[in-house]
């Protein structure tokens, strides 16, 4: 099958190594994609609390919230997504617990169960993300695209696969059909997966081998994201043009300044062009890669449509490795 049989994905999960700027790739990302009449929600997990500062919000609950406007007039809503409220949000899905499922809550009973069953906090949350992709309101999708902050790297394929393996330990009833369910979604081509990474060796690596995980266990990648790449370009500069420009400028500089500013000019350039060989590596994975700006002055709201505006063409249309 051709990668344009496969239809655009709803549900988009970003992950990176910390450090690398994946909660603003995903807020950028819920921009980009709510383009003219859409809606997005931007989910986080774990009480990371990442997200409402990006768009100078108060903290996000469990209770979906207008945050922005997207690109040409959609919107973005955000959301925390807690594995207890998705517990109570499951009994009454399912067992129709009502009130009954705020007592169980009081008593400790719902942390005791995510406790003894470390695996279902995991569950809670991905069904979740699977329930507000699939969601319908007055006869249309609630949401065209939902957009995760995933865990890191280093726990995504855990987070996303455990949906596969409660499916195989729980054959029949509420929780196997569930899990099974939410995990055809993640393993569709109705998800992607998109990696974010850093021009470092480190990030560069950990994204080659959670590509290689997330390959493994069936799950669909979207783009590899290079994200703060700095804007410069390499260029010949010697130690006679240094000194002349100094001297255009006034100054009359001494052989130590004009020494040590070709050192910081070598080191710099090193960098820069590093850039290149790391670009080289991801491309060499076989997956659009996404190179956005680094902001010197930090990522406010005002960067995050900045980002959003690189990213949007080669996000919308994106499609499962073919």
């Amino acid at each position: 099958m051709t990668a344009s049989a496969f239809p655009v994905p709803r549900l988009h999960i970003v992950t990176g190594k910390g450090g690398t700027g994946k909660t603003s790739v995903a807020a950028a990302l819920a921009l980009a994609l709510a383009g003219t009449g859409r809606r997005v929600l931007l989910v986080e997990v774990e009480g990371r609390q990442g997200i409402a500062p990006l768009f100078e919000a108060p903290s996000l609950g469990y209770e979906e919230r207008h945050l922005a406007a997207g690109l040409d007039g959609g919107e973005v809503f955000g959301q925390s997504v807690d594995a207890d409220e998705a517990l109570l949000d499951y009994l009454t899905m399912f067992y129709r617990l009502g009130s009954a499922g705020k007592v169980l809550q009081k008593f400790g009973a719902i942390d005791f169960a995510t406790t003894i069953a470390p695996g279902l906090r995991d569950i809670l949350l991905t069904g979740k993300l699977k329930e507000a992709a699939s969601r319908t309101e007055s006869g249309r999708m609630a949401y065209d695209a939902v957009v995760l902050d995933a865990p890191p790297t280093g726990r995504v394929v855990k987070f996303l696969n455990v949906t596969v393996e409660s499916g195989r330990l729980a054959k029949t009833g509420p929780i196997g059909k569930h899990s099974r369910s939410v995990a055809r979604m993640l393993h569709s081509s109705l998800t992607a997966v998109h990696v974010v990474t850093t021009p470092a060796a480190m990030p560069v690596q950990e994204t080659v081998d959670a590509y290689k995980e997330l390959m493994a266990a069936d799950l669909p990648v979207g783009q590899l994201v290079l994200n703060k790449v700095a804007g410069a370009k390499a260029v010949e500069v010697d130690a006679a043009q240094i000194r002349a420009g100094l001297e255009r400028a006034g100054l009359h500089p001494d052989d130590a300044l004009v020494s040590g500013l070709v050192e910081e000019y070598a080191a710099a350039r090193a960098e820069i062009e590093s850039v290149d060989a790391y670009r080289d590596r991801l491309e060499q994975l076989g997956r659009p890669v996404a190179e956005l700006p680094l902001l010197p002055e930090g990522v406010d709201l005002s960067g995050l449509y900045q980002l959003a505006r690189v990213l949007r063409p080669g996000i919308i249309g994106g499609r499962r490795n073919g």
